[in-house]
């Protein structure tokens, strides 16, 4: 191999590793906080990487960057050189960038394009982030009491009803005893006495028959909880698998503090 193709090859291959080290990073929040998008190639429309018009801060940590406010490059343009930029509100980009690409060495960009170079800052980490729910069990408390009142229909004796048939037929024969028994002015005598008690009697026979009457009846049922408790939550932070109980239905994702895993949002 001659040493001019040595040279052109050699050229080319800086070129591409130049390319390559390129990069930029778009955030979702302001102070480079919530969800990332990083890349190192041309990207002509965010909608496809589910991040258009997301942005509120970037990263631009190799080369230089186009950031367009509209697909394939269009409408208004900033050039962003390496650096951190907290905010992109003060461009008119806050969350308004819909397409980026990397600007060549040799290319030259209008100087009206370029934005203030910050000073270069690596961006904290994230305090908190969102990760997957691996398993979530909704627990329902134990079978609850319900009672109530019901007036039902019984049977009651009737008494203290004196049954006035009894009294007649018992006061004839008693009195028809009375005179069987004593004589004289005694005869008469037992024979009142006879009559009195006779009726008495009578008047109790055939009294206790039973009549309709009404009482008040507690009643009672078990009744089977149907409205979850709590929630039993598990998911995995830094290959650890963790474990939450919360008051509500879980999404998709919980959201963690970043350093401890734990979870940041209100438990049981």
């Amino acid at each position: 191999m001659n040493r001019k193709l040595q040279a052109v090859l050699a050229a080319c291959g800086v070129a591409l590793a130049t390319q390559a080290a390129a990069q930029i990073t778009l955030y979702g929040r302001e102070d480079f906080q919530g969800r990332s998008f990083q890349t190192e190639e041309r990207v002509r429309n965010l909608e496809r990487y589910g991040f258009n018009n997301r942005a509120s801060s970037a990263v631009v940590e190799r080369g230089r960057w186009e950031v367009c406010e509209g697909p394939r490059f269009e409408g208004r343009c900033v050039v962003l050189r390496r650096g951190s930029y907290p905010s992109l509100r003060e461009m008119g980009l806050n969350n308004a960038v819909s397409s980026v690409r990397r600007i060549e060495r040799d290319r030259r960009a209008d100087d009206d394009r370029y934005q203030e170079q910050p000073r270069y800052v690596q961006p904290a980490r994230p305090a908190f982030y969102d990760v997957p729910v691996t398993s979530a069990r909704a627990v329902v408390g134990p079978p609850s009491q319900r009672c109530w009142i019901e007036r039902e229909q019984v049977a009651q004796p009737a008494y203290g009803q004196p049954n006035i048939g009894g009294a007649v037929i018992g006061g004839v024969v008693g009195g028809l005893l009375g005179h069987q028994v004593g004589g004289g002015s005694g005869k008469d005598a037992a024979t009142i006495g006879g009559a009195i008690a006779g009726a008495a009697i009578g008047s109790q026979v055939g009294g206790g028959n039973a009549v309709a009457g009404q009482r008040d009846v507690q009643k009672c049922q078990q009744v089977v909880n149907t409205q979850p408790a709590y929630w039993d939550v598990t998911y995995v932070h830094a290959g650890v698998q963790h474990r939450v109980q919360l008051a509500s239905a879980p999404g998709a994702t919980i959201r963690v503090d970043a350093a401890t895993g734990a979870p940041v949002v209100a438990g049981r």
